[in-house]
């Protein structure tokens, strides 16, 4: 299977995220190979949010931006909700892989296709990303294990995703490490390549 041929589509849940949003839609749009559905779900978002991808809708229609309710509890699980309502709209596209992507992540042009073609080389690989520059720090994978993969942008070969159930609702977070080690678990390969990085805008911490 070549890179070009594969087809994928995008998911992101975003709350409040006017500051680093566009930025994101923008890095997307440039990208070499597009998805072919990109679906941003808006966690009831009382900022700009919702009118900044607005903004992107009319000249790029293959995005499409959905809102969930506000009124919520909101924790850690509340990214699976969003996830599972963009899912929804786009379970029945055709796409070979799959991808979470956050709102405000940042990468080069050729980011998506050099992803695609470690799925199209490797079909035992389940599970692939790359690490994030956060500020002016960046995570040194010599002393991590590249078996596990960031949570900022995690690509899923569909029948990976089909054979964990998706993301697991856990109130207490660290959903990415669930849906990573579950596709070890049931025999997938994951790999977080460190030729590329992408860049996390909000600093977490």
């Amino acid at each position: 299977m070549q890179s070009g041929k594969i087809t994928y589509v995008l998911i992101t849940p975003a709350r409040n995220e006017e500051a680093y949003i566009e930025k994101t839609i923008q890095a997307v749009a440039a990208q070499t190979i597009l998805p072919r559905k990109w679906i941003i779900v808006s966690d009831g978002s009382t900022d700009r949010t919702d009118d900044i991808v607005k903004k992107y809708l009319p000249d790029h229609p293959w995005i499409e931006l959905i809102r969930m309710p506000e009124h919520r509890d909101r924790h850690f699980a509340a990214k699976v909700m969003c996830f599972k309502a963009g899912y929804e709209k786009v379970k029945n596209t055709e796409h070979d892989i799959i991808g979470s992507l956050d709102a405000d992540i940042t990468f080069e042009p050729d980011y998506f296709e050099f992803l695609l073609r470690k799925l199209a080389d490797f079909p035992e690989l389940g599970v692939v990303g790359t690490p994030f520059v956060e500020g002016s720090a960046h995570y040194d994978y010599r002393f991590t294990n590249i078996e596990h993969v960031s949570g900022a942008c995690q690509m899923f070969r569909r029948e990976c995703f089909e054979d964990i159930g998706g993301y697991i609702p856990n109130k207490g977070g660290g959903i990415d490490w669930i849906a990573v080690t579950t596709a070890r678990m049931k025999g997938w390969k994951t790999r977080t390549y460190t030729e590329k990085t992408c860049i996390h805008h909000r600093i977490i911490g």
